[in-house]
């Protein structure tokens, strides 16, 4: 297995300095896909322990497994933001650098005098990046912004669980929406700055993420006249869409796409061609409508039959089909095993590594860079000797307690 940074080709992002003042998810989600692509990132964290994130939980080898997954190949530098001197290193950073990102609590930003309005006027070249919960304006920018809070104000909890209830997505599926869009976003930003030399500044918000991803089920809602009901592991609005449970126990998910393949599943997987035609299942429509009736015949046929036979009956038939697999399951899973999908990197307070996986998007003759989750104010000392201060102006700063 492959072990820590590996680069075959200059990364895309080399030389561009990000200074990110985040915590729990969606900033150093975005951050960390920066540092990927081989951006130097300085996560200023507060003192006394940091981000708090590092303390969600303690199962990777002592670390959080949000922090260890988020905050790989950065340099954590820790400082007192509220004193003068602390506030003063972090100037000295941005005036360097080319990409700030925050996610603080609503209105920290501004009391600190790092809005993004004020930034461009400082420092027209650096790109700031607000990632915040409602937005930075209207009567809810002032409301903090769980992911879960988030996944209940966009509807996406309505949509989630069984009949009888509603369930949170097993992700913190707004965090990494808006994760993501500030990773594009600033590639964008980074983009005009290189063609145009405008540094445009980057807002993202937990809701607005959401809100893009709920856009199939609003047009349903708006224009049918209904939302999608609740109906478990089943697609909401496409029938057969969902898990059956073989003679074995195990559940296998089979997903009929259009009139062609639910001929295939009723002559070569059910044994009956007759429902082909049947006016309670023809289209897609019908077979929505009458989907308790659809899943009872599916599900007796599947009780017949082992999770390996009536996978390979759906694969003969052409039609898509999956295991339900564990945590465990997928950690083994040939997709990621065959590929070469796993990457060894070093965690504080342990010389067991850990394994995580590359980056989704490969891109050719470029290895991204895999390098270890840094512990809390781990780089300050060398931080502030590169802004030049010198053993004696770094011992003043620990005492002051501006940084540990």
């Amino acid at each position: 297995m492959a072990t820590a940074r590996q680069t075959s080709g200059p990364l895309p992002l080399a030389g561009i300095t990000v200074v990110s003042l985040e915590q729990a998810v969606a900033a150093p989600f975005a951050t960390r896909q920066l540092a990927d692509l081989g951006a130097r990132v300085i996560k200023v964290e507060r003192p006394g322990g940091g981000d708090f994130a590092r303390r969600y939980d303690t199962t990777v080898h002592g670390q959080a497994s949000y922090f260890v997954w988020l905050n790989r190949s950065k340099e954590s530098l820790t400082l007192d933001l509220k004193s003068d001197e602390g506030l003063e290193i972090l100037h000295e950073l941005l005036a360097g650098a080319d990409v700030f990102v925050q996610n603080l609590a609503p209105g920290a930003a501004d009391r600190l005098g790092l809005s993004a309005g004020e930034l461009q006027a400082r420092y027209p070249s650096l790109i700031p990046c607000t990632v915040s919960g409602y937005g930075t304006s209207g009567s809810w920018a002032d409301r903090k912004a769980y992911d879960l809070l988030v996944q209940c104000q966009t509807g996406l909890l309505s949509l989630t669980g069984t009949p009888d209830e509603a369930v949170r997505a097993g992700i913190s599926v707004a965090d990494i929406a808006g994760g993501m869009y500030a990773y594009s976003g600033v590639l964008s930003a980074l983009f005009t700055r290189a063609t145009t030399g405008r540094a445009p500044a980057v807002e993202v918000s937990l809701f607005d993420a959401l809100a893009e991803w709920m856009s199939q089920p609003a047009y349903y809602t708006r224009y049918g006249g209904t939302q999608p009901p609740r109906v478990g592991a089943r697609h909401a609005t496409v029938a057969p869409y969902g898990p059956f449970t073989a003679s074995d126990g195990k559940d296998v998910l089979l997903s009929v796409q259009n009139e062609r393949e639910w001929a295939a599943l009723c002559e070569r997987v059910i044994g009956r061609p007759e429902l082909t035609d049947d006016p309670w299942f023809a289209t897609g429509s019908d077979r929505v409508a009458h989907r308790d009736e659809l899943d009872a015949i599916i599900s007796v046929r599947f009780a017949e039959l082992g999770s390996e036979e009536a996978m390979e009956l759906l694969d003969d038939a052409n039609i898509a089909n999956a295991g339900v697999n564990s945590v465990t399951e997928f950690l083994d899973h040939p997709a990621l095993a065959e590929r070469d999908r796993w990457r060894e990197i070093a965690v504080p307070g342990t010389s067991s590594p850990v394994q995580a996986l590359l980056p989704p998007a490969d891109l050719s003759g470029v290895s991204p860079r895999m390098d270890p989750v840094p512990a809390a104010g781990e780089h300050t000392h060398s931080i502030l000797a590169e802004l030049g201060r010198g053993p004696d102006d770094i011992a003043r700063l620990r005492a002051a307690g501006v940084c540990p």
